[in-house]
C-alpha cells in the first residue's frame, strides 16, 4: 500500500461516516440508534477508532473491562473494514493499535467475539478460542 494508514480516535464530526462503515457489520442499526447507543457506551469507556487512507476505510469499537474471571482487559466489540479495502492490512493495523492501547494501560489481554467467516483473520494474529461458552437469553 503506497499511502500510510492513519489510525486514530474519531472526532464528533466523523460519526456520520463512522455509522456508514459500522452499518456494514451491524445492519440492524439506524443512525439514531447508533448515536443513542454510542453515547451510552462512551460513558462506560467505549471508543471508536478509525483507519483513514485518507478517508475512513475501517472502524474498531473497543472498551475496557474488568471482571473477576478475566481481570483487566480490552474487549473489541466491532471491527469492520470496507469490503473493497479488505486485504490491504487495514484490519491488522486497527487490531495492532487496540493491542498497543491495551498494553499501554497494563491490560492483561484482548477479548472479542468473532463471526465464523473471519476466525482465520484472528487466528493469524495470535488469537485463539476461549474456553468459556457464550450463553444468551432473550428478555
Amino acid at each position: 500500500m503506497s499511502q500510510p494508514i492513519e489510525i486514530r480516535a474519531l472526532a464528533g464530526h466523523e460519526l456520520g461516516r463512522a455509522f456508514q462503515v459500522l452499518k456494514l457489520l451491524r445492519v440492524h442499526l439506524t443512525e439514531d440508534l447508533f448515536l443513542e447507543r454510542l453515547q451510552r457506551q462512551q460513558r462506560a469507556g467505549y471508543r471508536l477508532v478509525g483507519a483513514f487512507l485518507p478517508e475512513l476505510q475501517g472502524l474498531l469499537g473497543m472498551r475496557p473491562v474488568e471482571t473477576m474471571a478475566r481481570g483487566f482487559h480490552l474487549h473489541v466489540d466491532d471491527l469492520i473494514v470496507r469490503p473493497e479495502m479488505r486485504g490491504q492490512g487495514i484490519g491488522r493495523c486497527l487490531l495492532e493499535w487496540a493491542e498497543n492501547h491495551a498494553k499501554d494501560r497494563d491490560m492483561l489481554s484482548v477479548f472479542l467475539d468473532s463471526r465464523p467467516e473471519v476466525i482465520g483473520f484472528y487466528r493469524r494474529r495470535g488469537y485463539g478460542k476461549h474456553s468459556a461458552t457464550l450463553m444468551r437469553k432473550e428478555l
